[in-house]
């Protein structure tokens, strides 16, 4: 044996297949020898005559099975000769090989599988680990970490919301991340292909995903194009929105300057003019400026210039060809930055991903040196321990990390999917966790240090001018940098930040689409570009909508609707899945096949979590969500009643697609079967799932103990160009209970395989 396990193959690739790119690494299996299971192959005495010549001559062979599917090798020597390396399947099958109950062996179903193959490209990989650590932080750290989180500290018990939402991060963010990050390197598919695989009666939880990063896609680039737009537009001498212009502003605009200045003369500033004492008195200026409706030049500029906002949603107008450019702007950048996939969008991000830290250090130091600066962060950290009894406090929390980090939208599972596999996804998930709350913390003591500094400046409390969402990126801040020297450079800081953040999730929310379209159709691989552009030019025909008038209102509609309970029912049945159907053990033994055998506590912890924890804290979001629901509206506006009924739809659609993909499923299932048969049957993984999609075949015992694993019947294993026989595992219920099915059953045969590394 100790020659045997010098012995190396020189077979150097193997055609994926259909869903995946990997190939035969001998080079890395040599580095990773250590974490490999040797199975020796021992004839049956009981075979016939002709069979037991077959076996005979493959009596020493070896098979080298890798515990960690990183990277696979094949080697059989007979009577003192090296044997030709056998053929190996691209169909991962469960199967016991002459008592052999752990590790993974390589077998061969169709011998012209890989001639058949040959053709297809590469699915492609990230060509460094940290280009997938900073396309997964940029993903999950993104504008809501510095437009909404720090209202959220602010409204919710001040510095004691970071109790609730540390909490919530460990019980439901967390633990979602690392399923399904794990989830999607295990497998090395998209959220189309890997469901399609793990669970064909809800394969349309895949489509669900893709259809919810689609519409998100739509409209959220155009919020990257209000930052470029406000980007050109800091470009100048002076700010456009410092005061109030005639052609964009209304007779409400309130010129802080021009106020300052009246004031200083002794006037008195009431609709964009100034009075002196005796008009003022005459016309009862002083009591009518006191009551008067006051809008900043900064609000007047977005409304009316950027967005030429209408009355209403019913009142479409015409497109505005600014945004449309910048809009066009904004997609170009997208598609030179994901033209090549993550390779090129792998490096972009040490950019992209890196750069809002810088703006947020500089924006920082800049804003705790301003006046009303301290009162600004008192007002954010000040806590309020009466908070957390209120439910509320709890339900902002968890909705708050659960869209931070976007779990059920597909991007986690698709960046995942990029990953060599034994990349320890679990240490990349603790990494973004913790920074995602620490840039949120952080983001939070910038925006109330501003916030306080134009408190100072107008004289009104805090809360008075405290805003999130669009009203604090583009309303407050624009107003804050007007009162700051320099201030265009500020300006183009902060839109630059904002950009950045705003690219990184617009990567991912474009690489999940583009990534089921290849998956679905891999000989579209090496015409990616081409795809990408059509997927470009499609997501900017549809935005060109969010462009027009009433732009706005369908934007926030969408935000509304789009990506809210469809995608947490999502989340539910995915733990439900994983955790009770394919068994959280069961699952966790796959991802320490990756990563490394864990302790029973790290086990205990995590099924604990993904069976009962997890669940149980996303169906009190749920419900938290539909108690809370009000209709949608911007402002002051309120949305007709259809416009709400377009929103519920465009909500509701990716759980109609799941339910009809079902049903379809069920349909096509084998008549002979009944329709509790049929589920059972439709709620095993297929034949085809397996590590990464590998051409191999995963033995590991306890993942076979249950009867979510089809029977697989006629396998044969090449050795020497000829068939083995094996037999296949059967159902724990049939077999003997340990898993192993009829691998106990050859009679006097000592079990050939022995561990010479990792065992789970």
């Amino acid at each position: 044996m100790d020659k045997k396990l010098k012995t190396k193959s020189k077979t150097k690739s193997l055609k994926p297949n259909k869903e995946s790119s990997t190939k035969l690494d001998v080079d890395l299996w040599e580095q990773n020898e250590d974490r490999f299971t040797i199975c020796e192959f021992i004839p049956d005495r009981q075979a016939n005559k002709s069979q037991q010549n077959i076996k005979a001559a493959a009596t020493s062979g070896t098979v080298v099975c890798p515990g960690n599917a990183e990277a696979l090798s094949l080697t059989a020597s007979g009577s003192g000769k090296d044997a030709p390396v056998p053929q190996l399947s691209t169909t991962p099958t469960a199967i016991s090989i002459a008592g052999c109950a752990s590790g993974t062996a390589l077998v061969t179903l169709d011998p012209d599988a890989a001639t058949i193959e040959a053709t297809e490209p590469e699915r492609g990989n990230w060509t460094g680990r940290f280009d997938f650590l900073l396309s997964l932080l940029g993903y999950s750290v993104g504008l809501g970490n510095v437009w909404r989180f720090p209202y959220l500290c602010y409204n919710n018990g001040g510095g004691a919301f970071l109790i609730p939402f540390t909490i919530m991060l460990i019980i439901a963010g967390l633990p979602l991340m690392f399923m399904e990050l794990s989830f999607g390197q295990y497998a090395a598919l998209g959220p189309v292909a890997i469901y399609r695989r793990f669970c064909p009666l809800f394969r349309g939880l895949g489509t669900g995903m893709v259809i919810v990063s689609a519409i998100v896609m739509l409209y959220y680039n155009l919020i990257i194009a209000w930052t470029i737009f406000y980007m050109f537009a800091s470009f100048r001498t002076q700010l456009p929105w410092q005061n109030c212009e005639p052609e964009w502003s209304t007779v409400h605009c309130f010129s802080y300057v021009m106020a300052d200045q009246c004031e200083a003369a002794n006037g008195t500033y009431y609709l964009r003019k100034c009075y002196n004492s005796t008009a003022a008195e005459e016309h009862n200026i002083t009591e009518k400026a006191l009551h008067a409706l006051k809008r900043p030049p900064a609000e007047e500029y977005f409304n009316n210039f950027v967005l030429g906002l209408s009355s209403g949603i019913e009142e479409t107008g015409n497109i505005k060809f600014s945004l449309a450019a910048c809009l066009l702007i904004a997609w170009v950048i997208v598609f030179l930055c994901l033209c090549k996939g993550v390779q090129s969008s792998g490096k972009v991000v040490y950019f992209t991903a890196l750069f809002p830290y810088l703006v947020l250090v500089i924006l920082f130091f800049r804003g705790v040196t301003l006046p009303g600066a301290n009162t600004g962060i008192l007002f954010y950290l000040t806590p309020d321990w009466k908070q957390l009894a209120n439910a509320q406090v709890w339900g902002d929390a968890a909705v708050q990390i659960f869209f931070a980090l976007s779990p059920a939208w597909g991007g986690l599972i698709t960046l995942s999917s990029y990953n060599k596999f034994s990349n320890n996804c679990y240490k990349d998930s603790l990494i973004v966790a913790f920074c995602n709350i620490a840039t949120s913390f952080f983001a939070g003591l910038v925006i109330f240090s501003i916030i306080g500094f134009l408190a100072h400046e107008l004289d009104v409390e805090v809360k008075k001018v405290v805003d999130q969402g669009a009203g604090l990126a583009f309303i407050v801040y624009p107003e804050v940098v007007t009162r700051l020297p320099i201030s265009p450079v500020w300006s183009v800081l902060f839109f630059v930040m904002l950009l950045t953040l705003g690219l990184d999730s617009q990567f991912a929310l474009m690489e999940t689409v583009t990534t089921a379209i290849l998956d679905k159709f891999p000989n579209l691989r090496q015409y990616k570009t081409w795809v990408v552009l059509f997927v470009g030019i499609f997501g900017y025909v549809g935005g060109l909508g969010f462009t027009t008038n009433s732009g706005m209102y369908w934007l926030q509609l969408m935000d509304k609707y789009a990506a809210n309970w469809s995608v947490l029912l999502i989340a539910i049945s995915e733990c439900v899945l994983i955790a009770w159907i394919y068994g959280s053990q069961r699952f966790l033994n796959d991802i320490q096949g990756m990563i490394g055998k864990r302790s029973r506590l790290w086990n205990f912890f995590w099924g604990v979590m993904w069976r009962y924890i997890t669940p149980a804290t996303l169906l009190f979001i749920l419900f938290f969500n539909w108690v809370e629901y009000k209709p949608a509206q911007y402002g002051h506006y309120v949305y007709p009643l259809w416009a709400d009924t377009v929103g519920w739809i465009i909500g509701l659609l990716p759980v109609f697609i799941i339910f009809v993909v079902g049903v379809q499923q069920i349909c096509k299932a084998p008549k002979h079967l009944n329709f509790r048969d049929r589920l059972k049957h439709l709620l095993r993984p297929t034949a085809e799932w397996g590590p990464a999609g590998r051409p191999c075949v995963n033995l590991h015992a306890e993942r076979y103990q249950s009867q979510n694993y089809d029977r697989v019947t006629n396998t044969q294993i090449l050795i020497s160009g000829a068939p083995l026989e094996v037999t296949p595992y059967e159902d724990a219920s049939n077999g003997n209970g340990n898993g192993n099915g009829n691998a106990n059953a050859t009679n006097g045969t000592d079990n050939g395989c022995r561990d010479v590394g990792m065992q789970l």
